[in-house]
């Protein structure tokens, strides 16, 4: 059920350069892939923030420091609230596999934090494919290890695991099935390489409702879809990436 809600900030901590973990008091409840449009004090557009983690009584987001907005949420500590619209979008489907492969670059790792958690609920064999620059940007490695998914790290300078993008790495892999976020050229060479799984797309967005047309993309036969409504989460091949 969509509603709004002020979250009280339970803690907001930096966890590597420019990214910051902030959990949230509220009742919101939300499946995995889904997003939340929060409130900013002083600023007048929502921030669409995706969804890491779902507990009882909380919401955990993770998000990196990119402009005035996501500045301003680095700097509020414990106690504050934030105003939060949600959840929105179409999640991670959890399917009735054995097996599946989670690939997450940069700050499309967060939701596939919950994705992997209610896969292993159901005991199916998580490996998560992590992407990063360099090493001191590698973050929720360990947090994944935790759930008790095989973890594999790329990184573009070949400081930890393997030399490259989060592709290498399947490359030398068994995809059964892969569900995956990230930046686009990723999104892209995955959804070229592999005919089975889904791919949450990142989008700037204004409502979050699918009313503004603002994230608006094509599937194959030229239909306009909505990021926000339609997705963030679409079948492989259902989109064009461009």
């Amino acid at each position: 059920m969509i509603m709004i809600e002020d979250a009280v900030i339970l803690t907001n901590v930096r966890i590597a350069p420019d990214i910051y973990r902030m959990e949230l008091k509220c009742t919101m409840k939300a499946e995995p892939g889904q997003f939340v449009q929060v409130q900013v004090p002083g600023t007048y557009l929502r921030r669409p923030i995706s969804i890491c983690e779902v507990t009882g009584s909380s919401l955990v987001l993770i998000y990196k420091v990119v402009g005035k907005g996501t500045a301003i949420m680095a700097e509020l500590g414990p106690g504050r609230s934030l105003n939060i619209f949600g959840p929105l979008g179409t999640g991670f489907p959890i399917e009735a596999v054995d097996a599946v492969v989670l690939g997450g670059g940069g700050v499309g790792i967060p939701p596939l934090y919950e994705t992997a958690k209610r896969y292993r609920t159901k005991q199916t064999n998580v490996t998560v494919v992590l992407g990063f620059n360099q090493a001191d940007q590698i973050f929720y490695a360990d947090a994944f290890e935790k759930l008790g998914c095989t973890v594999k790290i790329a990184t573009m300078d070949g400081s930890v695991g393997t030399k490259g993008t989060v592709m290498e790495v399947l490359k030398t892999m068994s995809v059964p099935m892969i569900e995956a976020c990230g930046p686009l050229p990723m999104l892209k060479a995955i959804q070229e390489a592999y005919p089975a799984g889904y791919i949450s797309l990142e989008a700037r967005m204004a409502c979050g409702m699918g009313a503004c047309m603002g994230c608006v993309v094509k599937d194959q036969n030229g239909q306009a879809l909505r990021v926000c409504k339609d997705g963030p989460v679409f079948p492989i091949g259902k989109v064009v990436l461009e």
